[in-house]
């Protein structure tokens, strides 16, 4: 690890020591755990500067499941998912206290390499993000700069796989040295989720991937979503209720930087056991 990385390392190791006045520990109501854990998440509170982010945060993401994180706009939903790959490491004022395990190591072990890391656990933001290049380029990006691809045949095959598996190389085949910021919308989100599994990840994360498509588009990711956890593990933030209904097997409710409540999916929105989730869900509040 060069000098510079393992500053912005130190800088952002869990700082278990800080002295910032916190509320009495919130206690969320369901079950965090999940028999087929790959990350797990303990007493984790997040500071921007002195506010608090997130406080106290303990939850699972299960293999083949999709976690759903809902809540209003500003309860800490998308500082979660940033905390899973450290993607808050690059905010100079943020820290971080609790543990994160994925597959038992931590996260922030001083060792570990950060950019393996976010090849292990992908992300996928809230706006199509395509490198510019071409499209070919785009999904061998990954696995160029990580080793997986030895030839140009390796590099094909990893191509074709991964933008079938985003439902896009039909669309796409005859036109790979295009640029991929000249694909439409939907297009565009599908090659990133193509270019995030490039590089065989276990963990996908999802920042309100469908928020800028047409409802046609947005179907097609839901359908993508629903395939690739048969493989990954995913944690999925959304504002739509529908979508969270649609494509999770669990769902977390957030509220003013809290987990309040974490179950079945089907539970949370027929029988939420904490008030603030019943009233998110019947709309009282948003």
């Amino acid at each position: 690890m060069s000098t510079v990385a393992a500053s912005a390392t130190a800088a952002f190791a869990p700082d278990r020591t800080a002295d910032v006045s916190r509320s009495e520990p919130y206690e969320t109501v369901g079950e965090i755990h999940s028999p087929s854990a790959r990350i797990t998440v303990r007493d984790v509170t997040v500071w921007y500067g002195e506010k608090i982010g997130i406080e106290n945060v303990n939850i699972d993401i299960g293999s083949n499941e999709v976690l759903a994180l809902v809540g209003p706009s500003g309860c800490g939903k998308s500082t979660f998912l940033r905390c899973l790959n450290r993607m808050n490491d690059i905010i100079d004022n943020c820290r971080m206290t609790g543990t994160i395990r994925l597959d038992g190591d931590d996260i922030f072990d001083p060792k570990l390499d950060v950019v393996l890391l976010r090849a292990r656990v992908g992300m996928v933001f809230q706006k199509p993000n395509p490198f510019p290049k071409s499209i070919y380029d785009n999904v061998a990006y990954g696995p160029r700069i990580h080793g997986l691809a030895e030839t140009r045949v390796d590099t094909d095959e990893i191509v074709q796989r991964s933008l079938e598996r985003a439902g896009l190389w039909e669309e796409v085949k005859d036109r790979l040295e295009q640029p991929g910021t000249g694909l439409s919308g939907g297009q565009q989100q599908r090659l990133c989720i193509a270019r995030a599994i490039a590089v065989s990840p276990e963990v996908i994360l999802m920042d309100e991937p469908c928020s800028a498509l047409d409802p046609i588009a947005t179907a097609r990711i839901e359908e993508l979503i629903d395939e690739l956890r048969q493989q990954y593990a995913i944690a999925l933030v959304t504002h739509s209720m529908q979508q969270a209904a649609r494509v999770s097997q669990r769902t977390a409710y957030f509220h003013l930087g809290h987990l309040v409540e974490v179950g079945e999916t089907s539970q949370i929105f027929t029988n939420p056991r904490h008030t603030l989730t019943e009233d998110y869900i019947t709309g009282r509040v948003g």
